[in-house]
Order: structure tokens, then sequence, then C-alpha cells
């Protein structure tokens, strides 16, 4: 009688206990040779890049102190906003201006804040956005536009485009990568790397800073290789007849997708991984050895050994919403850059170094900027500045990028972009494009229509930021 009348899947899967990852070990080192090919597919034009480092900054950096200087917003400081620049939601007071000095770094005389000493040595590789907008002030739908396109929940991120419209060049390794902060989830959650309504295979696989990468990669207590193979077996016979008795269903692909992918990692996410390769100069230039700065260090540099085996997308994140300065601005801001300011600049550094730059595109930014207005949510707390939709800035470095520019401009005030306007749809039409992607053409069939990542605009890619 045959073995799958006497024992389920489901009861196999819950007798085995912990350890999924290491079913397939055996089957991983007898596929040694063929875990070199790549399953990339083919981009549909000369790629510039071929990986992107995100590193999102949760709650809104304010621009008019980080990279869009503003010397009449000093001029008048504490003063009401003349009518053209106005606060029509009278969210804000007088205009408040900033205590940091912009310096013009670099041949290209970009100009950035003092509290990015680190990232504005690279100013002849970055190209600064100033004129961005979206079309929401909460938080939520404001991530959802930055992150999925639309403000709307349960879209795929761009990760996820990227990924699907790419595939994967180490099949060992996830494409997509999540570093979340140890210390704490940010707004929004797991849809910062979330797949939306493409197959689940496509959403961002969660790597930690601390302990094991990846949770329960490794079985608890070790077993025999004899017992690790015949588990395997016996479960990959039961995963085939489960799959095949339920045709179509993406969420079980990809589940078995991912233990199988487990089971890869166990050698390929140790190895990446870890920093104990790195030498004392490397983990000093990320800032590992500083208190302040060794969270947010280690996980920059976790995303250049990832990019640099082959994975495509990787996403930092921080803690809640820290940039989300309504109260004590000018004290939160510095605090931010900080943490970033020099993991950032070393990360630039090292890419540059080891050739990795030109291929890596440098992501960074937040969901929106804040008010040149002054915020105060309580008494005899410094003031603050607002959520600011109307105009803000982001950067990008590497990958296909022309540095040293500032692209687009606001108001004097910095209160609305009025020179190269830049909507959502275009900086991802642009991503899309340095990785060889048209997106266009990149589009998902989805409740009886094609789409997209830029659906809903007429998205342009931005030529000027382009070498």
């Amino acid at each position: 009688m045959n073995q799958f009348n006497f024992i389920s899947r489901r009861d196999a899967l819950r007798r085995m206990g912990d350890g999924f990852g290491g079913l397939a070990l055996a089957s991983m080192l007898s596929e040694a040779a063929a875990a070199t090919h790549s399953t990339a597919h083919v981009p549909h034009s000369i790629p510039k890049a071929k990986a992107v480092i995100q590193l999102y900054m949760h709650g809104g950096p304010s621009h008019v102190d980080l990279l869009d200087p503003k010397p009449m917003l000093n001029k008048f400081h504490d003063k009401t906003p003349p009518g053209e620049v106005a606060d029509d939601e009278k969210r804000t007071k007088n205009l408040m201006g900033s205590p940091y000095q912009f310096k013009k770094c670099g041949e290209s005389g970009l100009e950035f804040s003092e509290i990015q000493p680190f990232v504005s040595q690279h100013a002849d590789e970055i190209a600064v956005v100033r004129s961005m907008f979206t079309e929401h002030r909460n938080h939520e739908q404001a991530i959802w536009m930055a992150q999925t396109g639309l403000t709307v929940a349960g879209r795929p991120t761009l990760g996820s485009w990227v990924t699907y419209g790419l595939g994967s060049e180490n099949r060992n390794l996830p494409s997509f990568v999540a570093l979340p902060d140890p210390k704490g989830q940010s707004v929004d959650g797991v849809r910062n790397w979330s797949s939306g309504w493409l197959p689940p295979r496509f959403q961002g696989t969660v790597f930690r800073e601390q302990g094991s990468p990846v949770l329960h990669l490794e079985p608890s207590q070790p077993r025999p290789k004899e017992v690790t193979e015949g588990r395997f077996r016996l479960l990959k016979q039961l995963n085939q007849r489960h799959l095949v008795e339920r045709s179509g269903e993406l969420e079980l692909e990809a589940r078995i997708q991912s233990f199988e992918m487990a089971s890869r990692m166990q050698l390929a996410a140790t190895d990446a991984l870890n920093l104990a390769q790195e030498t004392p100069e490397t983990q000093k230039l990320y800032g590992i050895d500083n208190p302040t700065t060794k969270s947010y260090g280690t996980r920059c540099l976790m995303a250049r050994r990832l990019v640099e085996r082959g994975v495509r997308f990787v996403s930092l994140f921080m803690a809640g919403q820290p940039w989300d300065t309504h109260s004590n601005n000018n004290k939160g801001t510095k605090a931010c850059c900080d943490r970033t300011d020099l993991p950032i600049g070393g990360l630039i550094t090292d890419l540059k170094r080891r050739g990795l730059l030109d291929s890596t595109l440098i992501l960074w930014g937040g969901e929106f900027g804040r008010t040149p207005g002054a915020q105060q949510t309580k008494k005899n707390i410094e003031f603050g500045r607002d959520h600011h939709p109307y105009g803000f800035s982001v950067w990008m470095a590497g990958g296909g990028i022309k540095g040293g520019q500032a692209y687009g401009a606001t108001d004097d005030f910095g209160y609305r972009a009025i020179e190269n306007r830049t909507q959502t749809a275009n900086l991802h039409a642009t991503i899309l494009h340095l990785l060889g992607l048209d997106h266009e053409i990149l589009t998902y069939p989805h409740d009886g229509r094609d789409e997209r990542l830029t659906d809903l605009y007429d998205a342009k890619v931005i030529k000027d930021l382009i070498v």
C-alpha cells in the first residue's frame, strides 16, 4: 500500500518540528553546481544598475534643514509667511529658519547641511531631487505612495516590483531583503516590504541585525546526515503531492519555495552576514565601533555584503518614525543624522572603493518633508515642523545617477515645488529605467487589468538625473 495512505502532509510537518531549513540541505549540496546559475530575467534595456539599497527615512525628514537651503526662510524667521506661500491649512505658526549652516561640497558645490558631514563628502556622486511632492499628509497614505505608487494599501512595494521584473542573481539568497530596526517596527510594519497582490515569493525577506539572521533557519538540535536526508525526501514528496492537488495556489507554492530557499540560505546567509570577516577599518568606517551609529552601521554593512552577493533590493528601516519632528525639530533632526550620516557615508565610500557604486543605486528619502512654518504641540517644548507634502527632497547616488546636482526647486521658503515638479511616479519610473525596466511594460494582471508601479500616472523618466 502507498505510504501516503498512512500519513498526511500536515501530520508530517507537525511531527517533524522545527528547523525546516535543514530539510533540504542535502539537496542543496547535491546541486552545488546548479546553485551558481542565475535565475535573472532579461531586462527591457541595458541596465545601468544591478541592485538598489533603499535607505527609508520614516517620518519625513526636514528638507529645509538638510538638503534645500533657504536664506529667505532665515531672513523672515518668526515672521508671518508671505501670501503666496501661506499655510492655507492653518497648521503652523510663523516661519522658522534653520539653525544649521549649509556648505558647498565637492567640486560640484552641491549644498548640504552641516549636520551631514559624511554624506556631504560624496556630493559629486549624489543627485538631490528638491522638487518632490506627494498627495497626502498622513504618514500611512504617504508611505504607500512612496513605497507602492498610490495612496491605497495592499499594493506591491518598489522592491517587489524590481524582483518581479529582474528575478534573482543568487538562488541561495532572497532577491529582496528587508533590514528592520531591532529596536522596533517601523510605521506601517510589514507592508513596507509586502508584495501586495504580486505572488508572495516577491515579498521582502526579513534578515535580523542581531543573532541568527533568519529565524528558525537552523534546527534547535543537530541531526545526523541520514536523518536530514530522509526527512527531506519525505517532505519533498508530500509537498509535490500537496501542490498537484492544489494547483494555482500561489501562497502554497511560495511557502514550498521558502522551505527550499531556507535550506540554501543555511550556508549562504550565514556567510553573507558574518561581519567578523570584515576588517576593523571597514567596521569603523560604518561606525560599528560607536554606540550611536552601531545599529544603523551594521545594517548598512549588511546591505553592502548582500548586494555584493547578488541580492537585487535591500531596504533599511528605522524604528517608529524618528524623522517625525512635530516638536524639538532641531534636536530631533540632528539626532537622526547622528545615527545615520556616518554609516551612509561609509556605505558610499565602501561601495565606491570596491567598484560596486556604479552598479548599485542608493535611494534616500521619506514619505514627505517638514513645514517651513513652526509647530508647537506642548508648552515649554521647542518648536517643531509639521508634515509637508507640497515640496520636499530625496537623493540618489550610484547606479547610473549623474551626481553633483540639485534637480528641481521649491520656492524661496521651501513651501511648494515650483521647478521640475517631481511626482512619485516619475521617481519610480526613473529607478526602474536605471535597472533596465520599462515602467509601462512591467505589468501584472490583477482584477481584470494590467497593473503597474506607475499606475494612473503619465510617468516620465527623469533623463537629467541619468549619466
